[in-house]
């Protein structure tokens, strides 16, 4: 079977077309330019906003014009991820889907679900002639995913919405009525550096197998970080030989737990057999620590060639003290949701080489004084090691209306659907929402989605049959939306 081929097959056909479009965030001109040349060719009323996000717009269907309008909204980037041993351009190819059982997954990339399933069922209701709805205004955003700049650069007054419908969640029998805000920590610093000393060895150390993921939604899992990882094993080789660090490059986007990192080291001849003894007794202890959540994690030793220059050891002393104590994982749980992670911090991409060292973190809270509380940490422990920290891309959480009429007419519709109650829930993955509602502080936000596992990562799949659910509670909602007043 074809992903065409299944149901419903409006949206999927959409999604397949979707993505044949490189659409790497921060990247968009080739998806702005197909989204825009979709709605021009259904007729309707599309354009672009100084910033890049498409706006389309379609009438009431016939007796729906006294409802309430809604806005349709998802975003049209979406995170390039790959396996290290697989040859993908994320530029210049589409994305290669397969049917893998009850999952759609793609062959050794990211997916793009996220957010290309909701893009697509926002496509699929312009491109109907049969589906009941109110008033639509279909908002796609761009670079959700590194900066949330589409939805900051998204000027009031623009849409004239009563509800929005955020299309971007990732377990189909959850409201989602609240998120985290964030902000972008980068540590930069210049180091000296040495000559590698005579009679030397050097090898290449690789952290790989991780799961990865979603740097909010599955913060709380117990994952491995790469980077963290790494720097657990020089530190250990540091307190016992006299090693050289070389380079470092580990990790990738600031929402995605690194899964991977190499570091290229030296020790002396002498010292050989103790690196390697130090090592694999620290890796066999991450390995047991890990064995229930990492069952995949590898470490590999392999020789290689002798760099010409590593750190000079005081700037590497404080590297690696710095990195060990700049906090990764999560850091406060809620007060008020249970189970809800309030505050957490991804060390996302350190590159450490030529006598240069940068380290990139993405803090997360739905408090803004707990999430600065927890950056200005991390950048006292950077600062410490010698680094310039800046803060860049701050944005809002989105604060929870369990008071919502929509929210209230959506748990009604749930249990009538499919016979049980739905969760209302806050998530700790940053949401348009809150950023959204800043200039727009009295339209009703709802966020909502099919099952999506492992995004962020190549592990990333929807269930068809969640998105064949998530379709028919989308269409009763636009079918039950309250009339105006």
């Amino acid at each position: 079977m074809n992903i065409t081929d299944l149901e419903p097959k409006a949206l999927w056909k959409n999604f397949t077309l979707l993505n044949a479009v490189p659409r790497p965030s921060k990247h968009e001109e080739k998806v702005i330019e197909f989204m825009l040349n979709f709605g021009k060719s259904l007729g309707l009323e599309t354009s672009r906003d100084e910033v890049g996000n498409v706006i389309i717009r379609k009438p009431a269907t016939a007796g729906m014009e006294n409802r309430k309008r809604v806005v349709l909204q998802s975003h049209l980037d979406m995170v390039h991820q790959k396996n290290n041993d697989t040859v993908f351009d994320f530029a210049t190819e589409g994305i290669k889907m397969l049917i893998d059982g009850d999952w759609v997954r793609a062959d050794g990339t990211t997916l793009g679900a996220d957010n290309g399933i909701g893009v697509s069922s926002i496509m699929a209701i312009l491109q109907s002639i049969d589906i009941p709805h109110p008033a639509l205004e279909a908002l796609f955003t761009i670079d959700e995913e590194t900066g949330m700049t589409g939805a900051k650069g998204l000027k009031g007054g623009l849409l004239h919405g009563d509800i929005l419908l955020n299309l971007d969640t990732e377990e189909d029998d959850e409201l989602d009525i609240g998120c985290a805000g964030g902000v972008d920590i980068t540590a930069f610093r210049e180091y000296d550096t040495e000559e590698t000393p005579e009679g030397c060895v050097a090898f290449q150390l690789t952290v790989k197998g991780l799961r990865g993921g979603h740097s909010g939604m599955d913060i709380h899992k117990g994952f491995g970080n790469a980077n963290k990882l790494m720097n657990r094993l020089l530190f250990a080789l540091d307190e016992e030989v006299d090693m050289g660090v070389a380079s470092i490059n580990g990790g990738g986007l600031r929402n995605a737990i690194p899964r991977e990192s190499v570091a290229v080291i030296v020790v002396n001849k002498a010292e050989k057999e103790a690196l390697l003894e130090t090592l694999a007794d620290e890796v066999e202890a991450i390995k047991h620590e890990y064995s229930v959540t990492e069952p995949t994690l590898e470490v590999l030793v392999e020789t290689a060639a002798i760099p010409e220059q590593v750190m000079s050891y005081p700037a590497q002393w404080e590297l690696l003290r710095a990195l060990y104590s700049a906090h990764n994982g999560v850091y406060r749980m809620s007060q008020t949701i249970e189970d809800l992670v309030e505050t957490s911090n991804n060390v996302a991409r350190v590159e450490v080489a030529n006598g240069e060292a940068k380290v990139l973190c993405l803090t997360r809270s739905s408090s803004e004084t707990s999430k600065f509380d927890l950056a200005d940490a991390i950048r006292s422990a950077l600062e410490l090691g010698g680094f310039e920290v800046e803060y860049s891309g701050s944005y809002p959480g989105w604060e929870p209306d369990v008071n919502s009429s929509i929210l209230k007419e959506m748990t009604g519709l749930y249990k009538e659907l499919f016979g049980e109650e739905v969760q209302v829930v806050a998530c700790h993955a940053g949401l348009e929402c809150g950023i959204l509602g800043t200039n727009y502080p009295d339209m009703e936000m709802i966020s909502f989605g099919p099952t999506i596992k492992g995004a962020h990562s190549p592990e990333e799949r929807v269930n068809i049959a969640s998105v064949q659910k998530f379709w028919k509670y989308l269409l009763a909602i636009l079918e039950n939306i309250p009339i105006k007043g």
